[in-house]
């Protein structure tokens, strides 16, 4: 049974029944309603703020392991990336020098080598992000590794070719003189045996009975064979690398213009043509275009004992010239 509430009218003086206006009625049940409405929303927001819901805790999760996962990708990204940095340095410092070959700019082998603080990153970066850098990282990687076995085969080529090099500069004597008895005149200023003036000897005399081979000192190209009127039957040949060898005064000439030859190979005989006291072989190296002494390539043919006896008899046999 609903209680009925009554109060003491003072102007009357009697107890009146107690009456609530609709309008005070409905401004307390807004009230009511606006007091609910912000208690949900705030249990809601707490709620949501400190309950986490199951579907967040496993993406929180994952996320975690994500970043756990980039973390190891980074660390792995970065000593590629040192590995590489070294292989590069390897490359220019070691490889190239060698060769006599310029290095490679850095700019030519990447243009992502800008150092990044990675894990520093990882947590302001979406999936996305992440998924991004790590693939430019990796590209960037992909990238030197192509290039530098591009400059791997470019060294490759010029292994190849130094060893080409090496079997092209003069390196043995033109006659075989292995007791070192067969030089009689060095490199130098002498008194010109048949015009009798002082004049540049820009080769070494190795005096042998006529007939005696004379041998190819380095791989190369014959550019000259047959007569002359002072150097008489000769032979020159272009070694490349600016090498060429010349020798005088052959009795016989085997080579043939344009012919390839190699070191050790004969290409003709000892005598004496042109402008010749006796059967010689005047031989001279030219680098360049410039005649320098031909006593400093015989390292093939001599130990440094023996390359030290020739230095002392091509220096004392100046005066003993044959042409």
């Amino acid at each position: 049974m609903k209680k009925i509430k009554y109060f003491y009218n003072t102007n009357t003086l009697r107890y009146e029944k107690l009456v609530t206006p609709f309008r005070v009625k409905l401004l307390r049940i807004f009230g009511f309603l606006s007091g609910l409405l912000v208690s949900s929303v705030l249990v809601i927001w707490l709620y949501t703020k400190f309950i986490p819901k199951p579907t967040d805790t496993e993406l929180k999760l994952k996320y975690e392991l994500m970043k756990e996962n980039y973390s190891t990708l980074s660390n792995k990204t970065s000593l590629l990336q040192q590995q590489m940095a070294e292989l590069e340095k390897r490359d220019n410092e070691v490889y190239r020098s060698i060769f006599e070959a310029n290095p490679l700019p850095d700019s030519a082998r990447a243009r992502l080598t800008e150092n990044k603080k990675e894990v520093e990153k990882v947590s302001i970066m979406s999936d996305d992000q992440l998924a991004t850098d790590i693939a430019l990282s990796l590209n960037n990687i992909s990238a030197r590794i192509n290039y530098q076995l591009k400059s791997y085969g470019d060294i490759e080529k010029l292994i190849k070719n130094q060893g080409n090099k090496l079997n092209s500069i003069p390196a043995i004597q033109p006659v075989s003189n292995k007791e070192l008895t067969r030089i009689a005149s060095g490199f130098g200023m002498r008194i010109h045996p048949i015009y009798g003036i002082a004049k540049m000897h820009n080769g070494l005399d190795f005096t042998a009975p006529q007939g005696t081979p004379i041998y190819a000192t380095g791989d190369g190209t014959v550019t000259a064979a047959g007569g002359g009127t002072g150097t008489g039957n000769h032979v020159i040949i272009n070694h490349g690398y600016g090498y060429e060898t010349e020798y005088m005064h052959m009795v016989r000439v085997k080579a043939r213009d344009g012919q390839r030859v190699k070191r050790g190979e004969v290409i003709g005989w000892v005598g004496s043509t042109g402008a010749s006291t006796g059967p010689h072989c005047h031989y001279e190296v030219h680098i360049n275009g410039r005649s320098v002494d031909p006593v400093y390539f015989f390292f093939n043919d001599l130990n440094a004992e023996q390359y030290d006896r020739l230095l002392k008899i091509a220096a004392t046999g100046s005066a003993k010239s044959f042409d």
